[in-house]
């Protein structure tokens, strides 16, 4: 048995992405006297770098940032970063609300710098338990392992009064297909592209018809010289996103509150009307030019583009100098193999899921009818009795939040949330005598 004392936390974090850099800058605006750590297993903070495409922009506007729809005069306000860089007047100037992908990634390294204090770069938790030995009672603190390789054996020992998950959405692959040499998730695709040698890429092929996919399709186009490119959809071409200013209503703080407390019919519903603001859909102008190209590649008779509608992947085989991908048409119900050198899948990604990082801890997280976890308004997981501590997410309450629980939208309100939620936890604690 494990004799040595954990370090003792108010809060941990673990993951530092955008979400968790969010909670962090809300502690951190709030002078609370929680001690707090974050661990991240990157070396440092990173979000979505396999898609930091010139020309990519955000899909949300630079209000969505860090902490101005909980704090409108943050000091970590995308504004504050544009004033801090000298660039405030030359970005109004622009007259448009969505900076580049970026710039945006610069300002979230910029945040990042000033509240990193509280993070641990390069250190993975690999388990989160009850304390041992337990004592009578409700567990007031869980014990993390963390793998960090500047601590004595390697490991550390963290007890924490509450734990914030946030290891970020999953890569999700077409069924069947592993990733391997040629066959790439979007999210690895600029490193993916830079270790190839570009000169002999002669076709690819970019399956999905999200945004990923578009803007995949248009930077190849666009940035490898002679490349064919074959976009494999499961519809007529790319849909667009409904951004107008009704439907994005669906992302708004006050939108969270309504579907938390709606029924099941009425969350059916909401996915039903407004999953088209966010899934399998591309903006305007990437969707206009990308258009523009394949006409004028039609044109020119280049036959660069190739659009491949209504069709699916079913079986790709990795030979040694290419890959062959097998391709479904439901419009024949027949199918055919193509050969390419790199198969990219831009096929989206899947909720966060924390039943790995809880492994045992998660027989004492309550579920509902169809196996998902229970979640409290304030993003806490409803737990047993066993438990005093707070475990709660950033993410995987899709079912409980809606549409905007994985997304940049809510992002700063979510976290002062949880912020808020885990300062009152412990001042109860204190009025109670629970905790001096």
């Amino acid at each position: 048995m494990e004799t040595r004392e954990p370090e003792m936390y108010d809060v941990v974090g673990i993951g530092f992405g955008p979400s968790n850099l969010s909670l962090a800058v809300a502690l951190e605006e709030q002078r609370t006297p929680l001690k707090t750590v974050f661990f991240e297993r990157r070396p440092s903070i990173s979000w979505h770098p396999g898609m930091l495409m010139s020309g990519a922009k955000m899909q949300v506007s630079f209000l969505k940032d860090l902490a101005t729809f909980r704090n409108p005069v943050s000091e970590f306000s995308f504004v504050s970063y544009l004033h801090e860089m000298g660039r405030l007047a030359r970005f109004v100037n622009n007259q448009d609300f969505f900076p580049s992908r970026q710039e945006f990634h610069a300002y979230l390294e910029w945040a990042g710098a000033k509240v990193a204090h509280r993070v641990t770069y390069n250190a993975q938790v690999t388990a989160v338990r009850l304390p041992e030995p337990h004592a009578s009672g409700p567990a007031d603190h869980l014990r993390l392992e963390v793998t960090d390789p500047r601590s004595t054996g390697g490991t550390r020992l963290v007890g924490a009064r509450n734990v914030v998950i946030s290891t970020g959405l999953v890569p999700r692959m077409p069924p069947g297909i592993e990733r391997g040499e040629s066959v790439w998730h979007s999210s690895e695709f600029l490193h993916r592209l830079k270790e190839r040698d570009t000169d002999g890429l002669r076709r690819v092929a970019v399956v999905g018809a999200g945004q990923s996919a578009a803007e995949i399709v248009r930077y190849l186009h666009d940035n490898v010289p002679g490349v064919s490119v074959s976009a494999i959809l499961p519809s007529y071409g790319y849909s667009i996103a409904d951004n107008t200013p009704f439907a994005n209503q669906v992302f708004d703080p006050d939108a969270a509150d309504e579907f938390y407390r709606g029924s099941h019919r009425s969350k059916e519903a909401i996915w039903h009307y407004h999953k088209n603001t966010n899934y399998s859909v591309v903006d305007n102008e990437v969707l206009s030019d990308l258009y523009q190209r394949a006409y004028a590649d039609e044109v020119g008779n280049e036959g660069r583009l190739d659009f491949i509608n209504l069709a699916r992947v079913v079986d790709v085989k990795q030979g040694p100098n290419d890959t062959r991908v097998t391709v479904h048409s439901l419009a024949g119900e027949e199918s055919y193999d193509l050969d390419v050198d790199v198969l990219v899948c831009a096929t989206g990604y899947d909720p966060m899921d924390p039943t790995e990082i809880l492994g045992d801890l998660g027989a004492h997280c309550l579920q509902d009818d169809e196996d998902r976890y229970r979640v409290t308004r304030d993003y806490r997981l409803v737990t047993t009795d066993a438990l005093r501590c707070g475990i709660y997410l950033q993410g995987g309450t899709e079912h409980t939040h809606g549409l905007s629980s994985s997304l940049l939208s809510n992002l700063a309100v979510r976290s002062g949330e949880i912020a808020s939620s885990i300062l009152d936890s412990r001042v109860a604690e204190e009025e109670m005598g629970i905790r001096v």
